[in-house]
């Protein structure tokens, strides 16, 4: 008798473990599924899709025209264009799988919070890319146009703009969830809101030094990711002071 409870703690936890793997399964096959459904939807737009992303571009080329070097890169760049951004368009739904695997796990409290985060960060993540879009590729493409000289004929290859713009798309799309990340490590107790104050002068630098790396070699396009992300890093603070402050408020309330 007494070896058959350790056996049975055994097949409840290895039951555990299959009834979690199954689940997350289930989760990534909706979220495959959910970013091959745009895709098959946003397909037969995808010139359209192309020429829309490669507006910002295009307006600095004086032709208004791309080159496109490999024998399919016309169809290639295109295609990847397209998957591309239904990966981006799916981020609710990747995000919504990734809450709702975690969610049975959670305290009644933290599924409270948890929903606003969810909405926020897509969000966020929207804004992000938006800004990309309409300020930061005008902004280098404008730059880049006033270096080119007379006597060269600037057509920048259709896979290269693909992978460019795909790339700083989504490193601003991560970089505006900058408030949720600072919101989640005061919520987690892994800081507080007065140490994320006095790491303003380290956060200020290192957000100029990210723009370095993740941005093309130019001081605009740098200048333009770094402000940004200080700037919503402050927002964070923000929110998790006024987070951290509500169970105070409640607990006074109820004295």
């Amino acid at each position: 008798m007494a070896d058959a409870t350790p056996d049975k703690e055994s097949d409840l936890g290895e039951g555990t473990l299959m009834s979690h793997l199954t689940e997350l399964r289930s989760r990534l096959f909706k979220m495959v599924a959910g970013i091959f459904v745009i895709f098959l939807v946003l397909l037969p737009f995808s010139r359209q899709i192309f020429d829309f992303v490669a507006a910002p571009l295009t307006r600095f080329v004086p032709s208004g025209e791309m080159l496109a070097i490999g024998a399919v890169t016309s169809l290639t760049a295109t295609i990847s264009l397209t998957f591309y951004l239904s990966l981006f368009l799916a981020m609710p739904i990747i995000l919504y799988q990734v809450w709702a695997f975690i969610a049975p796990g959670l305290y009644k409290n933290e599924k409270g919070f948890a929903v606003p985060l969810l909405i926020t960060s897509v969000l966020l993540f929207l804004a992000g890319l938006a800004f990309a879009y309409y300020v930061v590729f005008p902004l280098i493409f404008g730059f880049v146009a006033t270096f080119t000289p007379d006597v060269v004929e600037w057509k920048p290859d259709m896979a290269e703009y693909v992978g460019f713009v795909m790339l700083v798309a989504l490193v601003f799309g991560v970089a505006f969830e900058t408030p949720i990340a600072t919101l989640l490590l005061v919520l987690t107790g892994l800081t507080t809101p007065e140490k994320l104050g006095k790491a303003r002068p380290y956060v200020f630098l290192g957000a100029f030094v990210v723009g370095m790396l993740l941005t093309p070699p130019d001081v605009i396009s740098q200048t333009i990711l770094a402000v940004p992300v200080y700037l919503l890093y402050e927002l964070g603070i923000i929110l998790s002071r006024l987070a951290r402050r509500k169970p105070d408020d409640s607990v006074a309330a109820d004295s």
